[in-house]
């Protein structure tokens, strides 16, 4: 195992609708649990246009134009057997209007750690959540607007 520390630049996404959160699960990596979607930022990219490009690749949505930062956060982890990773995290809240569906899968075609593409089951979960999102990805949670977190 190396000393090196993996530093990267993250943005978290909490797209809500009708009182919902968009989440998903990866079916083929069931260990990383229950996720909202956000990515790493690519190099001289704002964390807005990271969130912009992160939502569309790994929901296949348009985020709307009405998109706000909550706030930032550090994360640290270090994978069995791996070197320690840092994160520094900006979390955005989307409010989504429209129709949409109740579920449905998606292909992150340009995986950060590369590989093939990762298939996403992306669904709604009511707010407040019954549990916690894997990672801390539910840090900031807690910011958001009132009226989201009624159900």
């Amino acid at each position: 195992m190396s000393d090196a520390v993996i530093r990267k630049s993250k943005v978290v996404l909490y797209a809500t609708w009708r009182g919902r959160l968009l989440v998903f699960r990866e079916p083929d990596f069931p260990e990383y649990g229950i996720q909202v979607p956000g990515g790493t930022m690519e190099p001289g990219e704002t964390p807005e246009q990271a969130a912009r490009r992160e939502f569309l690749e790994e929901t296949g949505l348009v985020a709307p134009d009405a998109m706000t930062r909550l706030g930032e956060r550090d994360y640290r982890y270090a994978p069995e057997g791996g070197p320690e990773r840092h994160h520094r995290r900006w979390f955005f809240h989307l409010p989504l209007e429209g129709d949409f569906a109740e579920s449905w899968e998606q292909l992150e075609m340009h995986p950060d750690a590369g590989g093939p593409p990762i298939r996403f089951a992306l669904y709604w979960l009511d707010l407040p959540l019954g549990e916690a999102l894997f990672g801390e990805l539910d840090a900031l949670l807690d910011r958001l607007p009132a009226l989201e977190m009624a159900s």
